[in-house]
């Protein structure tokens, strides 16, 4: 978390120094009236909104690049998501300052001063973009509104995936058509400055993005086809586990890795962790816990032939360190990963001790018999905590199993608050944060 939060920081406030440092009136001493201020401010939000809605849109090609400094691609949608609620914060801030003059007019609150005559066009390309100045006003307005409805959409978690999945990539229309908007609309004397560079990059990057994204582009690299070679129910756990051939060769990945996987196109790829150890066998493993509509449905239809695409790997939760000891805590169906890593030290071991807790609300026998012989080929100690009977797993309990916690690494997948009440409460023991890792498996 703390490197995505560092990046957003760093973007918005090095972006805003930028600007600053560009724009004359910025430069030039304060102004006097309001439509002063107003002009500066619809620049620094244009500018800012432009930029944010330009990385998220280089974010969304799932660029694995980037996956090593901002901690995985499950961290990158996080910072995807902040970057679209801040450019719908500031789209909503640049469309308020710019309608504000009529809406005080309206209530004889502010007289707008005389205007003099239209002052004929300059030539060459100043004049070009002082000609489109109508046009990009127009297609700006509308694209924030096209974009603000998709976002805010986006947002609302009970919004069904497949409608998101279908609707949420029309938001690359809408940044085309801001990027023209904000090309023209950018102060001219700005493009000559030092923000032109950093504008032209953003915008330029953030084009090609959404170009990819309309066209169906997006990793298109990282995507294999295959089928379904079997199929098994858990149905304590309201669980499937899913075998796949693939008729390409998958690049391997490693235990903690997860993978984006089309079961039906009018349903669109969902993430889910690859359960499964690497053995270049051409297989992989899912476990998919029925948890939405569509998931629900699964253990009806999925079958044995089916064809299926899947894309990937994805994923910085692999488990690795320089710590000797490490304690790992998979809660429900968190427990793939760790699944996969037992998977892949029992043929790989790695002289680390580790204590592996896993919380459940439902203890279903048959599920912990397979997990306690991964464990025991793995030379894990498990610790299986039925809600139920066990009572909730919290810090202090897992620092009287493990004396030695200090000197761990902390690994955890499960759900999301659980997962943060965990970290704050081992920070407040002493572990220092860095030693805690943390799945952030939502993509929206």
């Amino acid at each position: 978390m703390h490197k995505i939060q560092r990046f957003w920081w760093v973007f918005m406030l090095g972006l805003s120094a930028v600007w600053a440092a560009t724009d004359p009136a910025v430069r030039a001493a304060a102004p006097s009236n309001f439509f002063g201020w107003r002009d500066i401010l619809m620049q620094v939000s244009g500018a800012l909104g432009i930029g944010v809605m330009s990385v998220a849109m280089v974010l969304a090609t799932r660029p694995v690049t980037f996956e090593p400094w901002l901690g995985g691609l499950d961290k990158m949608y996080r910072l995807h998501k902040w970057l679209g609620i801040s450019g719908l914060v500031l789209a909503i801030s640049h469309w308020l300052i710019s309608n504000l003059p009529k809406w005080l007019g309206g209530l004889g609150l502010l007289t707008r001063p005389p205007r003099g005559p239209r002052p004929a066009l300059p030539e060459g390309i100043q004049g070009v973009f002082l000609s489109q100045r109508g046009l990009a006003e127009g297609m700006g307005e509308w694209a924030f509104y096209a974009a603000a409805l998709l976002m805010v959409l986006a947002l609302i978690k009970r919004f069904p995936y497949r409608w998101f999945f279908k609707t949420h990539h029309l938001i690359a229309v809408a940044y085309l058509a801001l990027v023209y908007h904000s090309v023209i609309l950018l102060k001219f004397d700005d493009w000559s400055g030092v923000l032109s560079p950093m504008m032209a990059v953003l915008m330029g990057a953030g084009s090609v993005a959404a170009v990819m994204v309309l066209l169906g582009r997006t990793s298109r690299q990282r995507q294999l086809v295959g089928e379904v070679a079997a199929v098994r129910r858990h149905e304590a756990l309201r669980v499937l586990e899913v075998d796949i051939t693939f008729q390409g060769r998958w690049p391997g990945h490693q235990a903690g890795q997860f993978a984006f996987v089309t079961l039906d196109d009018a349903e669109g790829a969902h993430p889910y962790t690859i359960s499964s150890a690497w053995a270049d066998n051409g297989q992989l493993t899912f476990i998919i816990k029925a948890l939405g509509d569509y998931t629900r449905t699964l253990a009806d239809t999925l079958k044995p032939g089916d064809m299926v695409k899947v894309e990937g790997p994805y994923g910085q939760f692999t488990f690795q360190g320089t710590a000797r000891r490490q304690i790992w805590v998979g809660a429900g169906i968190g427990i793939t990963p760790f699944v996969a890593r037992m998977k892949t030290l029992a043929r790989t071991p790695d002289g680390k001790t580790i204590d592996l807790f896993h919380p459940t609300a439902v203890l279903d026998e048959h599920a912990i018999s397979l997990m306690t012989h991964d464990a025991v080929e793995a030379g894990v100690q498990l610790h299986v905590l039925w809600t139920e009977r066990d009572g909730r797993l919290d810090a202090a309990r897992m620092a009287q199993q493990v004396p030695d916690w200090r000197e761990a690494d902390v690994w955890f997948c499960g759900p999301t608050a659980f997962g943060e009440t965990l970290k704050r409460d081992f920070a407040a023991m002493g572990l220092a944060e860095a030693r805690f890792h943390q799945e952030l498996f939502e993509m929206r």
